[in-house]
């Protein structure tokens, strides 16, 4: 136990060390163009994935690559822990984060994270705020970009299903993109707010596109019913 201790520490000295130096070293790249920042944040998704094999003995491995179309698509995945979100930097090439406005309003971070283009969604802003949001997808979307959204709106345990929010079925029925549900046991080694990260293999299982033209109330089912039953099948 106390080697797991010494590691996790190790792995979170480096992780909240390595993002803020990224994160301040970005600030002059502000006024470069968007795809150098998503280039030096690839590289820190990398940096970040080694960090998690030399101090924690956690391995990534990545199924159904294939399922992913080119161009613009919207990925629907499970959230059960930081991995994810540093996960899709570096595995597809313009990706469009769906976040909650107040990471916007970080100092810094909020600045990248606008630069970048990635959408936020004000929780308590009501229908006008899903509106805005879906107007920011369908130009993201326009641009052949990648849209990433968390459907149950925040990290749940390992184990456990938050709601599905309303929010995912109102991009795919204006956008109309192909929706690929993601599976992943992630929150089963890096615990949501947990200090201990454990040993094993971090599983992302990016499942085949939903059949196109489902109701909104079909496609909510089926994405929760399969991202669901595919991460509890591998914790």
């Amino acid at each position: 136990m106390m080697v797991l201790w010494v590691r996790s520490l190790l792995f979170n000295l480096g992780f909240y060390g390595f993002t803020v130096v990224t994160v301040l070293t970005s600030l002059p790249l502000l006024a470069l163009p968007r795809g150098v920042l998503l280039w030096v944040l690839r590289s820190y998704t990398w940096i970040v994935e080694a960090m998690l094999r030399v101090f924690c003995n956690i391995r990534v491995q990545v199924e159904g690559a294939e399922h992913i179309p080119p161009g613009a698509v919207l990925i629907v995945s499970k959230h059960g822990s930081a991995f994810d979100t540093v996960f899709w930097l570096s595995r597809l090439p313009d990706p469009c984060y769906i976040m909650k406005i107040e990471l916007m309003r970080i100092p810094v971070w909020g600045w990248i994270a606008r630069k970048c283009e990635m959408v936020a969604v004000d929780r308590a802003g009501g229908g006008a705020a899903l509106k805005k949001m879906v107007r920011e997808c369908q130009a993201a979307a326009a641009a052949g970009r990648q849209i990433v959204i968390y459907p149950e709106g925040t990290r749940a345990a390992a184990g456990v299903t938050e709601p599905y929010q309303p929010g995912v079925a109102a991009i795919a029925g204006v956008t109309k993109l192909p929706v690929v549900p993601v599976a992943t046991n992630s929150g089963r080694f890096w615990g949501r707010n947990s200090f201990m990260k454990l040993p094993g293999t971090i599983r992302v299982k990016i499942l085949p596109p939903l059949e196109p033209g489902l109701s909104r109330a079909a496609l909510m089912t089926q994405l929760e019913e399969v991202i669901e039953g595919e991460s509890r099948a591998m914790l």
